[in-house]
């Protein structure tokens, strides 16, 4: 039987934790005891898979073994007349057979669960992240630009408020879904960003991560079809999906959109998400989401990188920044009016933003320095976004980049 190597068991982890914790949590009703639980299972798979081999489902022995490994600590603490373990071990026991509600979805329902009301925004965001992206408490504090400690302690408090406010595991009515609407949206979106550039880690991109923020997308439009940005934030994954081949070469080094071998594109994803796009412009209800899609459909149209059509990349970017007034928003804009105008007023744009924690300030700037031969600021800046930037694709670039001054 072949070793099952360290790897391996990581593409397990990244592929099914999410799934493990969704089903445990509808088993048992707790999200701690569902991630503690899922978390003991994968120990134990590092510690018997190299010599056992792979099993033949490893989400399935992943998801028994946890809730074995549940039941068995919730009888011990439910003993000690732990009533917080017995109301665990009385809710699995009465698990029905059938899932209730508008979403059968156990992810998704997780989603809805995390987006809660009761739960500020980025702490909905943050939770979701951890339990069904798996991402640690350090990759998710990088995303958010925030200490981990900081992170830790939010991801804390946001599981205490579930528990203290009794929040249910189940999705809202359909009458009550509207209201829940933006923070799933907005999870969903940053699980897609996550896996479209990893934080962390060797690899540019996370292909599981973006499988599955499409996949709850699709789930999504299928369950509130009328709702544009839905189908505007499906369209926007789609479209950046569609360049994944191209993005990095066989050897995972990143390659810039403009450098990209656009034959090796999705052509079907491209032509999904324009007609998606075609769809909400119908509808003329335009969101965030909506404009960035046409944004990356501007950019799928174009047969070659010289062909984009810019002028028409910064009139949508404009109509963005005026929904959606982010300094992020406003770098990007940046950068299409670097195409534009040039790099001078693209970089007198980006100095007068407040962005000096996140690597892709230092990393644009970098970039439009050296268009305009100022070598030694471009290197200085180069070396801030090195600083900033723990995927190790982006930073082999940066630091070809810097050498190449």
């Amino acid at each position: 039987m072949p070793a099952v190597t360290p790897a391996e068991i990581e593409d397990v982890f990244r592929a099914e934790h999410g799934r493990a914790v969704a089903s445990l949590v509808r088993v048992f009703g707790d999200i701690d005891v569902a991630e503690d639980a899922v978390q003991e299972a994968f120990a134990a798979a590092v510690q018997r898979w190299p010599a056992a081999g792979l099993p033949p489902s490893p989400a399935g022995w992943i998801i028994t073994t946890a809730r074995r490994k549940a039941i068995d600590r919730l009888r011990r603490e439910a003993s000690r007349a732990d009533k917080h373990a017995q109301a665990a071990l009385l809710h699995a026991r009465d698990e029905p057979d059938e899932e209730e509600g508008a979403v059968r979805d156990d992810r998704l329902r997780l989603i809805f669960t995390c987006c809660h009301p009761a739960l500020a925004a980025p702490a909905q965001v943050a939770l979701t992240l951890r339990l069904l992206g798996g991402l640690s408490t350090a990759e998710i504090a990088r995303a958010f630009l925030v200490p981990e400690a900081t992170m830790a302690q939010r991801l804390v408090r946001a599981k205490g408020k579930i528990r203290a406010a009794r929040i249910p595991y189940r999705v809202p009515q359909d009458a009550d879904l509207p209201d829940r609407l933006a923070g799933v949206l907005g999870v969903l979106y940053l699980i897609f960003t996550e896996g479209h550039t990893a934080s962390g880690g060797d690899r540019l991109v996370r292909d599981d991560l973006c499988a599955e923020a499409i996949r709850l997308a699709r789930v999504l439009a299928a369950l509130m079809p009328d709702e544009p940005e839905v189908l505007g934030l499906l369209a926007l994954m789609l479209l950046g999906e569609s360049r994944r081949a191209a993005r990095t070469t066989p050897d995972g080094e990143l390659v810039l959109l403009a450098d990209q071998d656009r034959a090796a594109w999705d052509h079907d994803l491209i032509a999904e998400g324009h007609a998606i796009v075609r769809r909400c412009l119908r509808r003329d209800q335009p969101g965030p989401y909506q404009i960035q899609a046409a944004i990356q459909a501007v950019h799928a149209d174009a047969a070659r990188a010289a062909d984009t059509d810019w002028r028409q990349i910064v009139a949508l970017y404009d109509q963005l920044l005026a929904i959606a007034p982010t300094p992020v928003v406003a770098l990007n804009r940046a950068v299409a009016v670097a195409e534009v105008d040039g790099p001078a007023p693209a970089l007198a744009l980006v100095d007068a933003l407040d962005l000096g924690e996140l690597g892709l300030f230092h990393a644009v700037r970098a970039d439009l320095l050296r268009r305009l031969g100022r070598d030694a600021d471009a290197v200085a800046a180069y070396e801030a976004a090195l600083a900033l930037t723990g995927n190790a694709a982006e930073r082999r670039f940066l630091a070809g980049r810097r050498d190449a001054l």
